[in-house]
């Protein structure tokens, strides 16, 4: 069992950054690869980035590569979403998931995930 708690939500302005951290509890958190979804009032939950259990292995949505950056800390059970040259679209609640396994696979699927956060507000304005 893993339990997810997300943080560094908040208003910010278009052009401006945020740091979501997602923290982990268990001791197995390095057996877990990481994700971070989000989900805008009235659409469907969608992918943002994903990271493998060592951190090896990256991936992000069309939408925010080059702007986001996932990165992990198996010694402090913790994955990380930096934000960069925000937009008001990029406005939702951001939630940190995780999934059992090792290797390279970083899945950008919500139903490949076993554990959710609860999630945190990201508001973006004009």
């Amino acid at each position: 069992q893993v339990q997810l708690v997300e943080s560094g939500g908040g208003l910010v302005q278009t052009g401006g950054s945020l740091r979501l951290s997602c923290a982990a509890s268990g001791r197995t958190f390095s057996s877990y690869a990481m994700g971070w979804f989000r989900q805008a009032p009235g659409k469907e939950r969608e992918f943002v980035a994903a990271i493998n259990w060592s951190g090896g292995n990256t991936y992000y949505a069309d939408s925010v590569k080059g702007r986001f950056t996932i990165s992990r800390d198996n010694a402090k059970n913790t994955v990380w979403l930096q934000m960069n040259s925000l937009k008001p679209e990029d406005t939702a609640v951001y939630y940190c998931a995780a999934r059992r396994g090792t290797g390279t696979v970083v899945p950008a699927v919500t139903w490949e995930y076993d554990y959710w956060g609860q999630g945190t507000q990201v508001t973006v304005s004009s």
